[in-house]
């Protein structure tokens, strides 16, 4: 609303005006609704994993009959496995993550703060460092653009391999995190993480077979893809994310119905009443999402990255040139919770920046990327941050609170490396 204030020339009238046609114009986005649409459905396919008995089968199985997961270290190793081959899309990867990653947490006296700190740093880095997915699809367009306006020459694939290379914020992300789990390392915030009082008490839920969990989940992996390849008209990285998460959450419903009911593991006034839970409990997400995805716009509309940008410009060594793009990319996208908004912002910005001095402009690309990564991690609007959270069961401030310190460590890694890449 402030800025709303600010953006009506501080007219109370205009800017409810302008507060109103903001959330006209976002409802009125596809890939909006889908998104908090499958925000919702995540609450249900949630539910109906735990009512139907397959997340204490697995648990049961990882931890008495395998004895897999006995230890803290291993219950994380699990989540962080997953969020690393799981790439495709970061929605996904913590959702999968924290489902698995949660009830093996709660045995081993793991608190969920740590487990979404776990989900959060492998989505978003992983993806941006993979990139055979939607991420890379966007990075090659606003390369290719630049290429077509003759501000650079060259391969836009090749050059975007060379920038994912110096993707050092997504890099040092994924090795502190590993660091982490590997030492049992606590700081901050997160040492006084809440437990969930589950570890003390027995699941609510009786223990079933496992598939009732692993079935569901393998459909749903193998229908982003398929989603990714129809809504790309047979090319991947050209899918629609927004659009692919969600039919993948209708299909995957549409599976635990027939699987559920079919083998009798569940009543269908079970499953509908189950289902309906699910989603209520999740709606209050939906409405931090959209109220997320209206602080970007208002943000965007002020043109902040771009002021931030020119001030930039005006005095800036070839030395410190990737250093200062990575910080104007990690303040924009923390400060809208979008790192393919501050791609969009920051590519046209960065690359002629960058040829005007001389510099290696994949470095200049890297350092947007990085830039972009660290806001889609950590920032309490990114819509990766708020997943991360639901499906870990921890509340988003606190998953803020406890991974920012983490996160930090890794920005000052990433700024060191950019710094001293610049003099070579």
């Amino acid at each position: 609303m402030l800025g709303s204030f600010i953006i009506s020339d501080y007219s109370f009238l205009a800017s409810l005006d302008y507060f109103f046609d903001l959330f006209v114009s976002l409802l009125s986005e596809g890939w909006i609704l889908k998104t908090l649409a499958f925000a919702i459905l995540v609450g249900s396919v949630i539910a109906l994993l735990e009512k139907s008995g397959g997340i204490d089968g697995f648990v049961e199985y990882m931890h008495e009959k395998r004895a897999f997961v006995n230890t803290q270290r291993s219950a994380l190793l699990v989540p962080y496995i997953i969020g690393v081959f799981i790439f495709i899309e970061s929605s996904i990867t913590s959702l999968i993550a924290g489902a698995v990653g949660k009830p093996l947490c709660d045995k081993e006296g793991v608190s969920h703060a740590k487990l979404a700190f776990v989900c959060d740093s492998t989505s978003a880095p992983i993806s941006s460092l993979i990139v055979l997915n939607g991420w890379g699809a966007l990075l090659l367009g606003l390369i290719n653009t630049q290429i077509d306006a003759g501000m650079i020459e060259g391969d836009a694939v090749l050059l975007l391999i060379e920038a994912v290379m110096y993707n050092f914020y997504a890099l040092s992300a994924l090795a502190v995190t590993f660091l982490v789990i590997w030492f049992n390392l606590e700081i901050g915030a997160m040492k006084n993480a809440s437990i969930s009082p589950s570890i003390n008490s027995d699941s609510p839920y009786k223990a079933k077979s496992m598939y009732l969990m692993l079935l569901p989940i393998t459909v749903m992996m193998i229908s982003v893809f398929i989603f990714l390849y129809l809504t790309g008209n047979g090319n991947i990285l050209k899918g629609s994310g927004s659009c692919s998460i969600f039919y993948t959450m209708l299909v995957t419903l549409f599976f635990m119905f027939i699987y559920y009911l079919g083998t009798k593991s569940m009543s269908l006034k079970v499953y509908i009443k189950t289902a309906f839970k699910g989603a209520k409990n999740l709606f209050t997400i939906a409405m931090v999402l959209l109220f997320a995805f209206a602080i970007g716009k208002v943000t965007s509309d002020l043109k902040t990255g771009l002021y931030l940008a020119s001030l930039a410009n005006e005095s800036l060594g070839v030395e410190f040139l990737a250093a200062v793009i990575f910080l104007l990319s990690a303040f924009i996208s923390f400060s809208t919770g979008t790192s393919w908004g501050t791609f969009s912002i920051m590519m046209p910005i960065a690359i002629p920046m960058a040829v005007g001095l001389d510099a290696n402009i994949a470095l200049a690309i890297g350092s947007v990327i990085s830039g972009g990564v660290f806001g889609d991690h950590c920032s309490p609007i990114s819509d990766t941050t708020i997943i991360s959270s639901l499906a870990s069961d921890c509340e988003v401030a606190e998953h803020v609170k406890t991974q920012l310190p983490y996160a930090l460590i890794s920005a000052v890694i990433a700024l060191s490396l950019f710094i001293l890449f610049s003099f070579f």
